[in-house]
């Protein structure tokens, strides 16, 4: 793990790559960003324009921010952090330094999208799935489980992001439905199954897997529509696949956003949730390349993406029992893949 002076440098590098500048206006926002950055500078743009609040986006991983403001404190110049998964959030709520959120903005969105406590919001959703190669694999040869990846069917063949915090959840799901035993095991089999197959990010297994350099990865959804957003359909080599539904490997993960107790700027920062989750914020999500899933009621996703009401997630995963990813992250050390 990068040591927290480093992350401190990285966050302030990224704040100034964003435009940020020095300090923060004295009315301003400051946003520990673990999200997408095309997505979040897209809904930073528009709050600026509609509200006048300035906001300073400080970029980084999601787990390391968190741990970046568990070890500021009271002292964080962070308002508000926003995450590409549930788990961080929810380790923030587990260690009290989450303020309550307007009972509108929750109401904004489903009530089992957000913390059940109410102490964050969510704001989209993506969903685990298959990148397969389509000159390599047929449909009728891709795993309908998640546990079918174990198989020494799948050595050589498989390619996985271990250090994503998107892998996380599933291994969540695995262990909650078979046991931490299993998920253990599981892991050890994918790793070995992998090779050297082990890739820094998504975005690189996406592209691995559409080059024919590996045949089949486990990613969320999106990575695959910004890959042939970015190449053109005539240069995609790969297509998406979902497992049997209610597997444990068909996981919707929350990306949600929440306000920190110690924030110097509550009202403000509570307006900016407000807009993460208000149709014109939700409408952004579904119009730009982010990809994901608006969860506001009444907000279509781009018309790319199969509607989130055809897809088959485990009911089995909700907020609470992704928990804060705490085990999964022991899991993954176990098995010398974290």
């Amino acid at each position: 793990m990068i040591g927290m002076a480093a992350v401190t440098g990285m966050l302030v590098a990224s704040a100034a790559a964003c435009g940020a500048g020095g300090d923060t206006p004295a009315n301003g926002l400051v946003l520990y960003n673990g999200q997408h950055e095309q997505t979040t500078q897209a809904l930073v743009s528009a709050f600026e324009k509609q509200t006048g609040i300035s906001v300073t986006v400080r970029n980084g991983d999601e787990d390391q921010l968190a741990e970046q403001i568990m070890q500021e404190g009271s002292r964080s110049p962070a308002d508000v952090f926003y995450t590409e998964n549930s788990p961080a959030l929810m380790k923030l709520a587990g260690q009290h330094l989450l303020a309550l959120v307007s009972k509108s903005t929750l109401a904004a969105v489903p009530s089992g999208d957000s913390s059940p406590a109410g102490n964050w919001a969510g704001v989209s959703a993506r969903v685990s799935a298959l990148v397969y190669n389509t000159s390599a694999l047929k449909p009728s040869q891709l795993p309908s489980s998640v546990m079918d990846l174990a198989s020494p069917e799948w050595a050589g063949k498989l390619g996985i992001a271990p250090g994503e915090t998107d892998f996380q959840p599933i291994i969540t799901s695995i262990a909650g439905t078979y046991g931490s035993a299993a998920a253990l095991a599981w892991l050890k089999a994918v790793k070995s199954n992998a090779g050297s197959h082990v890739y820094p990010d998504n975005e690189t297994l996406t592209s691995e897997v559409n080059s024919g350099q590996v045949e089949i990865g486990l990613i969320n959804h999106y990575y695959w529509y910004r890959l042939r957003s970015q190449l053109g359909a005539g240069a995609m080599h790969s297509a998406l696949a979902y497992f049997a539904p209610q597997d444990p490997g068909y996981v919707l993960n929350v990306s949600g956003a929440g306000i920190l107790a110690s924030s110097k700027h509550p009202a403000a920062a509570q307006k900016f949730l407000a807009f993460l989750v208000s149709a014109a914020g939700q409408k952004i999500i579904a119009q730009t390349d982010s990809f994901e899933y608006p969860i506001r009621p009444g907000i279509a996703a781009n018309p790319q993406l199969p509607p989130l009401s055809s897809l088959h997630p485990d009911p089995a995963d909700t907020i609470a029992k992704l928990g804060n990813g705490a085990l999964a992250l022991q899991l993954l050390q176990q098995a010398q893949l974290g």
